[in-house]
């Protein structure tokens, strides 16, 4: 943190890493690159990792798009150290596996190495018949207890409109620009 510091004083911003966590065909990528390049891209499902820097202010975020198939999701831990903020995209339509997903989430939040991170959820994909809305999803994932010590909001979206995708990046920013250590739910 004190060489993000230094940088930022002497180049004008202060990096930090972020990482995209969530079930596969939740929206993840597509979520990245319409915050990167501003438009749909053709979803592709994520065989390992994507990383793309995105600047928003004074923040350059470095963003680690991480797979959500489960033989990927065993090594999510692998990518905790330094991350500074954690995204999780939920496909709001996907009730059959709320329940894995927080048990997900869970886990990630036992790593002492999250213990400061700020938590950004997407509740993805509102634009589907039948999705669970942001009350529900946080009632699912049970958050206001997982994250009783923990700066977090959820944002409803859709990422192939880009409907609430900015509104939570700017949140996600602006929290991590005040960000001091100290713990804040919201």
């Amino acid at each position: 943190m004190i060489f993000s510091q230094i940088w930022a004083q002497f180049f004008g911003f202060t990096e930090m890493r972020i990482l995209m966590l969530g079930m596969d065909a939740a929206g993840k990528t597509s979520i990245l690159y319409r915050l990167k390049l501003g438009e749909e891209v053709e979803p592709i499902p994520t065989l390992g990792f994507n990383v793309e820097t995105l600047h928003r202010g004074n923040l350059r975020l470095i963003v680690w798009d991480i797979g959500g198939q489960e033989q990927l999701r065993k090594i999510w831990t692998f990518y905790c150290h330094g991350t500074n903020g954690l995204i999780f995209v939920v496909d709001s339509s996907d009730h059959q596996r709320i329940k894995l997903l927080k048990d997900e989430v869970e886990k990630m939040l036992q790593r002492e190495e999250l213990a400061k991170a700020v938590l950004l959820f997407f509740a993805n994909k509102q634009d589907v018949a039948n999705a669970m809305s942001v009350e529900e999803i946080i009632q699912k994932l049970d958050l206001e207890k997982l994250c009783s010590n923990r700066t977090w909001f959820v944002q409803s979206s859709v990422a192939t409109t880009g409907d609430g995708l900015f509104e939570g990046l700017d949140w996600l920013t602006r929290t991590l620009g005040e960000s001091d250590g100290v713990a804040r739910c919201t």
